[in-house]
């Protein structure tokens, strides 16, 4: 279960950093206050995992999943530069966070 949360908490990540790009630095109400809700949200998700999945596992996991998440929205969505070396770096990115995945001991 507290994989399911951390997935969660990262996917929340990813849509409270995409609605603070539309607050336009917290200048418009209604994004701003969807940032303010997703944050809260994620951070509660990444605070259950954290209950049994060590703090090294699950707090790179989840900005990882940010981290990539975030780009590849901006690439796909937002018109963002795609870059040969900016592409690499997102696969690193992902090779890390599986080998925290595969290197973490079992949780019951």
């Amino acid at each position: 279960m507290a994989w399911l949360y951390l997935l969660l908490a990262g996917v929340l990540e990813v849509a409270w950093a995409v609605s603070m790009k539309h607050s336009d630095g917290f200048s418009r109400l209604g994004p701003s206050a969807l940032t303010i809700g997703l944050m809260t949200v994620s951070f509660g998700m990444l605070a259950l995992a954290m209950r049994t999945l060590p703090l090294s596992v699950a707090y790179t996991v989840w900005t990882g999943i940010g981290a990539v998440g975030a780009f590849v929205v901006g690439v796909s969505l937002l018109g963002e530069h795609l870059s040969p070396m900016r592409a690499v770096a997102a696969v690193l990115i992902v090779t890390g966070v599986v080998m925290f995945k595969i290197s973490s001991p079992a949780q019951h």
